[in-house]
This record gives structure tokens, C-alpha cells and sequence, in this order.
């Protein structure tokens, strides 16, 4: 029998709790008519501290030694090689503690530095493996691929790259486990919606897991421990084993106790805390917007349902590789009643530009389906490497035909190239500066009390999403930004959106803030009662 190590556990034997029982006995379990295996895929998804290394681990062991697979290659696979190295250790430490396996087995590299397990009975081996594997030489012809921490993975290549020596074998599998991730457009999101799916028998099954009973891929384990919609790990210590099932075993209720208080006293760590240990799958670590706040806003909608009307957009400039976004926003009423009786109603939408040379490269780079955005309508492409100005002074000139431009607030960022390019067309638009650090405001235009900084637009788009004043045109160029803004702050609490990574695409939700600090700008506020009109007079 195999055996634990370290901590509390060292030396214990590996008994299987229920649910390491289930996936094992699943995937094992289950044949087909010619003796095969079922399953060639399984994606686990748990809680941190839940023992999914160990039993990937000895899964490994089992498909060098105990298969029957001559020449069985297992390769424990990450996106880094010190990541794939934890797993690989966990089966190192296995086999040092069990004599009868140690005398069957060869180490590769000293103690602490493993490296190889070969078992030359069999001409198997067992090795950790990261992204640059197979790049040079013959690829590499797996039995078994363990796939550790998904949600870490940049892209598709390492799985793809081992999935396809899988032709050379009969009965291989593909074991994935992993924690929640916070990247929407990553492989592990991919993995985690079709794992859903596999489950429930039900392609929506991610947004109407109501309905069950269609078999959706019958080569795929799908084993997603979750919260439940309306679950409130921070106040509700009752549905902490739905995300960890070895709950009071392999982790403690004192230690989650104490994990949730710290994420209760330090915002900062709430979403890691809630991905980690509860696997609800945040945004951005430190997000500024929640899904649950800009989802109840988003609409279909026309553009031309506002033909005539009076708007006000913003302009985020971009580098070569970035993206280009125009936001608009308008008015379209106010709230009647209750106690945001007074305020505006709003409508905006973006639109975006990419260039289309080098979209191919950088959907792999930013982990971004820019060539369905464009497929789909939501996202320009021009050909080229740079973006043209002229496009955008283009889109300007439809604008100006189509509404009354109130304000058109810029950023300084390559704003003189777009200037010559609006007066080649003979525009003759009001723009406004307005600075998107956290530091600066820009100059008042004409009307205004005061100029237009960062803090002030955003703080206005929270509270407009907030109190749902404020309707957005669906586009998952828009979302995708809002969901990948975080937010930098001073000492006084003003805080503006920033990105942690360049990958991280926020152009279209900082187009958004500008439009609306633009259009607030220049707000007067309707009255919702004759006594605030200036204007009433009783007549005798």
C-alpha cells in the first residue's frame, strides 16, 4: 500500500476517502464492450488541500507498473516545471516509503533532485514535464498525462502537444485537476464548462443547470466540486464541504475558519480566498467590478434607437498591439422615484479595434478569442500591424452624422495624430481632456465646474451599474475589459482602473469611464417635481 508524507500524515497509509474512492473507481471502473477504458479524460476540479496531487500521484505509479502498458510514458505536466515537480515529488516520496515498490524502480538524479522514475520491467518511465517539451526532437508518446494546477496554464500547447501522441496507444488518459481560476478566455475555464456540461447532460447547463439527461461526451470524467448559487462561504460555514470534500480531514474547519476571516478583514485577498478554497471563479484577482453587478445590465439594443439624440463618448488611444476603444454614452431619462429620484438614466456601448495582422499571434498571447469578436461583429480588425487613426476619425464623422456629440474626452496618449485626422474630415467636435492616471485632471471645457479625472468617471460608473441606471449594449469585448480592470488607489480612497498584466485588456472599460465623466460633465439635472423647476410659477 502506498503512504502519505509530510505533515500530520507522513508515513499514514493511502486509504481513499469517498470521493478519491469515486474518481478512481470511475475512471478505472468503467469499460467498454472491447475491454478499454471508458474514460480517456478526466478534469477534477476541488478546493485547495484536498488531496488531488497524492492521487494523481499514485495514478501515475499505477500506469507505469501495475497496466501492463509495455513502454507506458507518464508524464506529470504543468505550466512550469517546478509545478509539474509537485506532483511528480508526491509520487517520489511514495515510492522511498514503500520497499516493495522502491526495489522494482529507478530514480533519475539524488534524493531531493529527481528527476526519472523508470521501471525497466516494462521500459516505462515517469517524469514532470512544462510547456517547452517536445519542441525539439520527436514528441513525446504518453500513456498517461497528469495535468496539474489548469487554471495556471498560458494556453493550449503543452496539452495539445501530449494529447497528440496519444494515437500511439490504446487505452491512455488524460488526468486534469486543478483550483478555480479567475480567466475567463484560459483553457481551464474551457475545461470547466465542458466538465459542466459532461455532468449535467445539459450544453447550458452553465447558466440552466435545470435540466439533465443527454449524454454531451462520453469519454470525459467530469468531477466539479462547487458552491451552489446563492452560497455565502463568508457567512455560511455549511457549504464549505460542497467545494471541499475532505472537509474535516484533510483540511481543518479551524483553518478555513481562519482563512475567511482574513479574507473578510483584507478585501484584497477575497478573491483569491474564494478561488482557492471555495472554487468560485472570480475575475481579476483584486477585481473592480463583480460579474453579479454588470451582468442585470447588459441589453440588446440598436445604436440607431438613439439617432438624433445628444451623446457624449470617450476615447482610450492604444499602442500598436493594443486595443483602440470608443465609448459612447447617453441619456436617457431620469429615475421618477424612490430614493435615486432625480439621477439620469443612462445607455452606452464601445466600439473596438484591434489590428488585424497580428491577430492570430496575440489571441494566443493575451489568451483572448479576438477572431470570434470579429466573426461575430463585436471587435473591427483592419489589415495591418498598427492601428489607422483615420479609422477612428471615420467612426467620429459617423457619429456626428448620426447624434448631436455633447463632449468627446481624450486622453493625451497620441491624441495630436487623431486631431489631424478629425480635421481632415472638417469635423468640428468638442473634446475634452481628461487624464486617465489617478493623479491628474484635466482642463474644465466650457460648462463645466471642474476638469475630468479618472477617479470621478469611474466612481460615476459604479454607481450607475450599482443603482441600474445604467444600460449597456452586450458585447464580450465590454465585459471582458470590466472583468479585467482592477483598480489602484491613493490614501484618500479615490481609486482608477489599472490592468496586472499586459495580457489584460481594459481599453474599452476605461473608453466607458471617460464617456461618462464626459457625459456627467455637462449633466443638469431634470426636475421630478414642478416645486425643483426653476421655472414653475402657480398662476392666479
Amino acid at each position: 500500500m502506498l503512504k502519505l508524507s509530510e505533515g500530520q500524515f507522513e508515513g499514514q497509509p493511502f486509504r481513499l476517502e469517498g470521493s478519491q474512492a469515486f474518481i478512481i473507481g470511475s475512471v478505472f471502473g468503467w469499460k467498454r464492450k472491447d475491454g478499454r477504458r471508458r474514460f480517456r479524460r478526466a478534469y477534477i476540479e476541488q478546493g485547495k488541500g484536498n488531496g488531488k496531487s497524492p492521487v494523481a500521484g499514485g495514478i501515475g505509479l499505477y500506469g507505469m507498473t501495475a497496466c501492463g502498458e509495455a513502454g507506458a510514458q507518464i508524464y506529470a505536466a504543468a505550466a512550469k516545471r517546478e509545478q509539474a515537480g509537485i506532483l511528480f515529488a508526491d509520487a517520489v516520496k511514495m515510492v522511498r516509503q514503500s520497499p516493495a515498490l522502491a526495489k522494482r524502480l529507478e530514480f533519475s538524479g539524488g534524493a531531493g533532485r529527481e528527476f526519472n522514475i523508470a521501471h525497466h520491467e516494462s521500459g516505462s518511465f515517469f517524469r514532470p514535464v512544462s510547456r517547452d517539451t517536445g519542441r525539439t526532437g520527436s514528441g513525446p508518446r504518453p500513456y498517461f498525462v497528469l495535468a496539474d494546477e489548469i487554471h495556471e496554464l498560458p494556453d493550449r500547447s503543452i496539452i495539445e502537444m501530449l494529447e497528440r501522441g496519444f494515437k500511439f496507444r490504446r487505452d491512455p488518459l488524460l488526468f486534469m485537476i486543478t483550483n478555480s481560476g479567475s480567466d475567463r478566455n484560459s483553457v481551464a475555464w474551457e475545461e470547466h464548462e465542458h466538465a459542466i456540461k459532461v455532468a449535467a447532460g445539459n450544453i447550458d447547463a452553465v447558466t440552466d443547470p435545470t435540466y439533465v439527461g443527454e449524454i454531451i461526451d462520453d469519454t470525459t470524467f467530469s468531477y466539479v466540486c462547487a458552491l451552489d448559487e446563492g452560497d455565502d462561504p463568508l457567512t455560511d460555514p455549511s457549504c464549505w464541504i460542497k467545494a471541499n470534500p475532505l472537509l474535516g480531514i484533510t483540511i481543518t474547519k479551524e483553518y478555513l475558519a481562519e482563512t475567511v476571516a482574513q479574507a473578510k478583514a483584507i478585501p484584497g485577498q477575497l478573491n483569491g480566498i474564494l478561488r482557492l478554497h471555495f472554487c468560485v471563479w472570480t475575475d481579476a484577482e483584486t477585481a473592480w467590478m463583480t460579474r453579479a453587478t454588470v451582468e442585470p445590465a447588459l441589453a440588446d439594443f440598436e445604436i440607431t434607437d438613439h439617432a438624433g439624440a445628444r451623446i457624449s463618448l470617450g476615447i482610450d488611444l492604444s499602442q500598436n498591439r493594443d486595443i483602440t476603444a470608443l465609448a459612447a454614452v447617453v441619456q436617457t431619462g431620469v429615475v421618477e422615484s424612490g430614493e435615486h429620484a432625480g439621477k439620469p438614466l443612462f445607455d452606452g456601448w464601445v466600439e473596438a479595434w484591434t489590428p488585424g495582422s497580428t491577430l492570430a499571434a496575440r489571441e494566443l498571447r493575451d489568451k483572448a478569442p479576438y477572431a470570434t469578436w470579429v466573426r461575430d461583429g463585436f471587435l473591427h480588425a483592419p489589415r495591418g500591424e498598427n492601428i489607422s487613426l483615420r479609422q477612428v476619425a471615420q467612426a467620429l464623422a459617423d457619429y456626428n452624422r448620426m447624434f448631436e456629440i455633447s463632449a468627446a474626452a481624450y486622453d493625451r496618449y497620441a491624441f495630436r495624430r487623431l486631431e489631424e485626422e478629425v480635421a481632415e474630415l472638417g469635423l468640428a467636435i468638442s473634446f475634452v481632456e481628461h487624464p486617465q492616471g489617478g493623479t491628474k485632471r484635466g482642463k474644465p471645457a466650457d460648462g463645466m465646474s471642474e476638469g475630468l479625472w479618472m477617479p470621478g468617471s469611474v466612481r460615476l460608473v459604479e454607481e450607475a451599474l450599482l443603482e441600474r441606471r445604467l444600460r449597456l449594449r452586450r458585447s464580450p469585448v465590454l465585459v471582458s475589459a470590466i472583468m479585467s480592470a482592477v483598480t489602484d488607489e491613493d490614501r484618500w480612497g479615490n481609486h482608477w482602473l489599472t490592468k496586472e498584466r499586459a495580457v489584460n485588456k481594459i481599453d474599452c472599460a476605461v473608453a466607458l469611464c471617460m464617456a461618462m465623466g464626459a457625459a456627467m460633465g455637462s449633466f443638469v439635472p431634470v426636475p421630478v417635481s414642478p416645486w425643483d423647476d426653476p421655472d414653475f410659477r402657480l398662476m392666479a
